[in-house]
């Protein structure tokens, strides 16, 4: 088929340059347009952006010349990594004007008829799409601490159930974006407190793992605590997780319900989804940032020590790639999936 021509938005920031380089060589995709701020429109892309990444900017791109938020687009889906204080409207704007727009932004996450998708998890939620008011729609992927919680909380809930949970984070820096946090106040230190993420994580998980009522999504009912922190880790959010289930279950039985756990991108064999959504770690010391967060290009949850808590049931240690499977990976596997189950037609 002849690929679908998309656009990156907010293509010179951290999550659009991730984006660039995943649609770079997309199958289905290719980017046609580049969209930034007003201070680096009508620039060609090599001058607008500082890049960041350990690639080159693909050729194809480098001249192309980036358009303002304000401008019209030709493109029919638009990749959004455009940051949350300009997002909710941009992005409403141009869904309203017919465009599909696959946000990572925290904007819309929450609002009651735009889904909030792990396609392992809840692709049916795109059904969504069909009633929200705008000609075109926007689809949500979440939180990038949630996602990895979520995607481990999810075969286990649909096999044991769940009543409570809490969670603690320690989140790379490359959460922040760039230039992220200043390195007097980060390096040797840990900064408990992250604007908003405890928030997120307390309830975003919920919504991707409710079930679909018709024009709306019934929430889990179980309550989540977090914590988070902000640690001198470059990539790679690590989470440790203690659970409550409904139906006892040992650490083994976790782990091999974990193990096998797939859904309909790996039935599918989407380009972008891991042929293993979750890596279980028999290793005492896994999983690690450092050695285990591009495994699988880095759209994995790793987890590991699943072992009796003395306070609730379960307890062990999740982490995964924080601006790969967390941001613009995630958003590129929406799309691939919206696409794939006829939702463009």
């Amino acid at each position: 088929m002849s690929k679908i021509p998309v656009a990156v938005l907010g293509a010179t920031g951290t999550v659009g340059q991730k984006f660039v380089l995943l649609l770079a060589e997309h199958p289905y995709f290719e980017v046609r347009e580049l969209v930034a701020s007003e201070r680096s429109a009508a620039r060609p892309y090599r001058e607008a952006c500082s890049w960041k990444q350990d690639a080159f900017i693909p050729p194809s791109l480098a001249d192309l010349v980036v358009k303002s938020t304000d401008e019209p687009l030709e493109s029919r889906i638009l990749f959004s990594g455009l940051d949350s204080s300009v997002a909710g409207p941009v992005e409403e704007a141009y869904a309203k004007a017919g465009h599909v727009v696959i946000s990572n932004s925290k904007n819309h996450r929450m609002d009651p008829d735009v889904p909030l998708v792990i396609p392992e998890i809840n692709h049916d939620h795109l059904e969504l799409t069909k009633v929200q008011k705008h000609k075109g729609a926007i689809i949500t992927n979440s939180n990038c601490s949630t996602m990895f919680l979520a995607m481990a909380l999810a075969p286990i809930l649909s096999n044991f159930g769940i009543e409570a949970v809490h969670v603690t984070t320690m989140q790379a820096i490359t959460g922040a974006g760039y230039p992220g946090v200043a390195s007097m106040d980060i390096l040797g230190n840990v900064i408990p407190y992250i604007g908003d993420e405890e928030e997120k994580m307390e309830t975003e998980p919920l919504k991707i793992l409710g079930t679909l009522a018709r024009d709306r999504i019934l929430p889990a009912d179980f309550k989540i605590s977090a914590q988070c922190n902000r640690v001198p880790v470059f990539d790679g959010h690590t989470e440790t997780v203690s659970v409550k289930l409904k139906k006892k279950a040992s650490p083994k039985e976790v782990a091999a319900v974990l193990a096998a756990f797939r859904g309909l991108p790996q039935e599918l064999g989407l380009p972008t989804a891991p042929k293993r959504p979750i890596l279980v770690f028999d290793e005492v010391d896994r999983p690690q940032p450092a050695r285990d967060v591009n495994k699988e290009g880095g759209m994995a949850a790793c987890v590991g020590r699943i072992r009796p808590c003395p306070i609730f049931d379960i307890k062990m240690v999740v982490m995964g790639h924080n601006t790969i499977r967390g941001a613009a990976g995630a958003a590129v596997l929406n799309a691939e999936t919206y696409l794939k189950k006829g939702y463009l037609d």
